[in-house]
């Protein structure tokens, strides 16, 4: 099944100021007061605008930065990279392939084992999917990253028996 990623005014309606800021109009939020700097739960990080799924946390690492930090994305196809020179400066700014939506930045000072990139990303660019949550949210392909192909659920909401 081939899921598809868009930007819809209904998306866009629903982000906050922050998140509106970030993914359109390419701002940053601060170091170490964003949603998942210092999140260590298993899961997935897609588009906040649209699903699109972008970083596992198998690839997210501490970086001292105060932002998400992750090795590579989930697939390469899903970001886009662009040369950045806002600020007096070069960089390689990070979006969203579908949504076309502002992510952060990549830099070339990611763990040296994992391949030496360090894709620096704005949480409020991200909804984070928990993996016990993959599967009813439609994510259930992305469940092998965890070692795992279903969830397993002790009861189910509704039924008595």
């Amino acid at each position: 099944m081939t899921t598809e990623y868009t930007k819809t005014p209904e998306a866009l309606a629903r982000l906050t100021r922050r998140q509106f800021s970030v993914t359109q109009d390419d701002a940053t939020e601060p170091a170490f007061r964003n949603e998942y700097w210092d999140n260590h739960d298993d899961g997935i990080y897609v588009d906040v605008v649209t699903g699109e799924p972008l970083f596992s946390s198998t690839d997210k690492y501490d970086s001292g930065s105060g932002w998400p930090s992750f090795t590579v994305p989930i697939d390469r196809s899903r970001v886009v990279e662009k040369t950045d020179r806002t600020w007096g400066m070069t960089r390689t700014e990070v979006r969203s392939a579908s949504g076309d939506s502002h992510l952060g930045h990549l830099f070339p000072d990611g763990p040296r084992e994992a391949g030496g990139m360090r894709y620096c990303i704005n949480s409020a660019a991200l909804r984070f999917v928990p993996v016990a949550s993959l599967e009813a949210e439609g994510y259930g392909d992305f469940l092998s990253l965890f070692g795992t192909t279903t969830t397993s659920t002790t009861a189910t909401e509704g039924s008595a028996r």
